[in-house]
C-alpha cells in the first residue's frame, strides 16, 4: 500500500491507547489518515498520541486525542457531540474499546453490567450519535472489533445485566455477540472483524499465546480502507469473510437488540 492511500480521511478509533486500537491508530496514520485517538481519560489519550509521535514518527497533525470513559454514558454522548461538531465528515469509526468482564458481577453508574456497557452499549450509543457525520458522505463505515467468542454467546433478553446468573466469560461473550449483531443494523454500513487472538489485555480470556497486536490491527485497517469493498453486516475472521453466529443475521434479533439497547442507553429511537 502506498503511504497516502487514506490521506484526507478521518477515522475515530475507540480504545486506542493500547493493544489493537493503538496499533490500528498507528497504521492508519502511516497511510495518511487523520485519527481521532480515543482514551478513557484525556491524559491517557494524549500520552498515547505523544508515544506515537515519539516512537513511530507519526505526524502530530494527524492525531487528535479525544476522551470518554465508556462506563459513563454521559461521557460517550459528550464525545459524540464534540466529534460531530469538530469533524462533521467522519469516514470511519472503529469500535474497538473492550474490557474483560470482571470476576465479580459489576454494574456501572448507568445500571448496566460493565462489559455489556463498555463493549457494546457505549458503542451502540456512539455509533448512533455519529450517524450524521458517518453518512454525510457516501461510503462512511463502521468496523466493530469482535471476537470468535461471540459464537459462544447468548443474549439474555430477560436478564441482560446477568444479575441472576453471572459468569465473566458468558458476560463477555454476550457483549461480543451484541456488537456483532449490531453490525447488521441498516442505519450505517458496518462490519465486524475477529482480528485473531493477540497479545493484548484481553489475552487471558483466550489463552496464553497471541499474535502481536500489530498483526490483528492489519485486519481492522484493511476494512477501513475504501478500496476494500464491504457488505453491511458482514463478518470477517481476520481477512476472510465467513458467516457469523446465526443470531447475528436474524432480523428479529437485530430489532430486539436495538429496542433493548435504546432502552438501556436511555434513548428512544
Amino acid at each position: 500500500m502506498s503511504s497516502t492511500t487514506l490521506s484526507g480521511r478521518t477515522v475515530l478509533v475507540t480504545g486506542a491507547t493500547a493493544g489493537i486500537g493503538y496499533e490500528t491508530a498507528r497504521q492508519l496514520t502511516e497511510l495518511g489518515a487523520t485519527v481521532l485517538l480515543h482514551g478513557r481519560a484525556a491524559e491517557e489519550a494524549q500520552a498515547a498520541a505523544d508515544r506515537l509521535i515519539a516512537s513511530a514518527g507519526v505526524d502530530s497533525a494527524l492525531l487528535r486525542p479525544v476522551a470518554a470513559d465508556f462506563t459513563r454514558l454521559e461521557e460517550v454522548e459528550n464525545l459524540a457531540h464534540a466529534v460531530v461538531r469538530d469533524h462533521p465528515l467522519l469516514h470511519a469509526l472503529v469500535n474497538n474499546a473492550a474490557i474483560a468482564a470482571p470476576e465479580r458481577h459489576t454494574l456501572t453508574a448507568d445500571g448496566n453490567e460493565i462489559s455489556f456497557q463498555v463493549n457494546f452499549l457505549a458503542h451502540y450509543l456512539l455509533t448512533n450519535l455519529l450517524e450524521p457525520a458517518l453518512t454525510s458522505d457516501p461510503g462512511g463505515r463502521v468496523v466493530n472489533v469482535s471476537s470468535a467468542l461471540h459464537r459462544t454467546g447468548a443474549i439474555q433478553w430477560n436478564d441482560p445485566q446477568r444479575v441472576r446468573r453471572y459468569s465473566r466469560l458468558a458476560a463477555y461473550a454476550q457483549s461480543q455477540l451484541a456488537l456483532t449483531v449490531f453490525a447488521s443494523d441498516p442505519r450505517v454500513t458496518a462490519v465486524s472483524v475477529n482480528p485473531g487472538v493477540c497479545e493484548t489485555g484481553l489475552l487471558p480470556l483466550y489463552g496464553h499465546e497471541g499474535a502481536p497486536a500489530a498483526e490483528g490491527a492489519q485486519y481492522v485497517v484493511r476494512l477501513c480502507d475504501p478500496a476494500t469493498e464491504i457488505v453491511n453486516g458482514a463478518y470477517y475472521d481476520r481477512s476472510e469473510r465467513v458467516s457469523p453466529a446465526p443470531a447475528a443475521t436474524e432480523d428479529r434479533t437485530i430489532k430486539r437488540l436495538n429496542k433493548l439497547a435504546d432502552l438501556l442507553v436511555g434513548h428512544t429511537a
